[in-house]
């Protein structure tokens, strides 16, 4: 099919019909159309695939379609005959060794796994961490990573990291200034250590509220970063919080991550998780397909149609109402129920494509 097809949630029953591009749909499916007309038993073809860029434009095409097999021909979805193509979004090569990745997940999994190859990380007591038990350290740094980028963004995420690090966000302190103080005093000890030598100076304070306030000059201008009760009372710090036993035997003094090229004194898990990754590009030739039309004839096959190695998403309705009402508020004509969705779920979203 060329380009985008109508939107059949908005569109009459004849206009769709004289669509060019739903009429040739209808047409190579062979169920024909319409509650007197649809018979499910002609179809064609035992697997309908959907395969579009992975692009705004692509997810666009992609909903378009599923809004009309939803609307129109419900039967197919509910057999298990309508599947979504998982095309590869990378493909990377170190030397002659190829490799094709689904998606950002994959990536990070095979940067990972290079980065990681022989190397180990001293911790201030000494210990040595390696293969399966450095990957737990790698795997606590991506959930605390995940946790930091779910907050807001007036939050310092170095800042909350080190707290992390020092128990500063632990919903006790809020009853206890005198420890409340020893542990911002003790953030700030980390924060200039992680901190040039002409950008130190951090104090920490805690606040009339309970909360923690650090400061710094910074040639002649004040800076200054508050985590207030609100973060600190928060589910995503406790989650955080549970995590500060794991983070101190690790960090509260800065390990070292070693490699061949020698060793590295890393400050937290952010900082963990940025070697590893550098480590892993290293030697690496890496390529984001946007489209499907940026790949060859023989890369199309190897990645995406060859049905011994595609990956298919099959699509299934599992609360039919509710899918009924997303279709009706994301794809109709009422414009307000749209605006709420994307107003409420706005801070969801990732990777936005603009």
């Amino acid at each position: 099919l060329r380009g985008k097809i109508l939107n059949v949630e908005r569109a009459r029953f004849d206009k769709m019909l004289s669509s060019q591009e739903i009429g040739t749909l209808i047409t190579a499916l062979g169920t024909s159309i319409g509650k007197d007309e649809f018979n499910a038993d002609k179809l064609r073809y035992h697997k309908i695939i959907i395969m579009t860029d992975a692009d705004v434009d692509g997810a666009h095409i992609r909903t378009l379609l599923l809004t009309f097999f939803f609307r129109q021909m419900p039967e197919l979805i509910e057999r298990g005959h309508l599947y979504i193509a998982q095309p590869p979004l990378y493909k990377v090569t170190r030397g002659k060794s190829i490799q094709y990745l689904k998606d950002e997940k994959a990536l990070e999994d095979y940067l990972i796994g290079q980065g990681l190859d022989e190397a180990t990380l001293t911790l201030g007591s000494g210990e040595v961490r390696a293969g399966p038990d450095l990957r737990e350290v790698i795997n606590d740094a991506l959930r605390l990573r995940a946790l930091l980028d779910g907050l807001h963004s007036r939050y310092s995420r170095s800042i909350v990291e080190q707290a992390a690090i020092a128990g500063a966000l632990n919903p006790e302190l809020t009853d206890n200034r005198q420890r409340a103080q020893e542990t911002a005093d003790e953030v700030a000890r980390r924060l200039d250590l992680i901190a040039e030598e002409t950008e130190r100076g951090w104090s920490g304070h805690v606040t009339t509220e309970g909360g923690l306030r650090f400061e710094r000059m910074v040639r002649g201008v004040k800076e200054v970063a508050v985590l207030d009760v609100a973060l600190i009372g928060s589910a995503d710090a406790r989650h955080i919080d549970q995590m500060t036993t794991r983070l101190r035997e690790i960090y509260a003094v800065p390990p070292k991550l070693g490699r061949k090229e020698g060793q590295t004194e890393i400050s937290g898990p952010r900082a963990l998780l940025d070697a590893i990754f550098a480590a892993g590009r290293k030697g690496l030739s890496m390529q984001r397909y946007k489209g499907l039309g940026e790949m060859n004839a023989e890369q199309l096959w190897e990645t995406t149609l060859d049905p011994n190695v595609r990956s298919l998403l099959q699509v299934k309705v599992n609360d039919a109402t509710d899918a009924d009402g997303m279709f009706a508020r994301l794809m109709g004509d009422e414009v307000e129920p749209r605006r709420e969705f994307i107003q409420d779920n706005a801070l969801s979203v990732a990777n936005l494509d603009i």
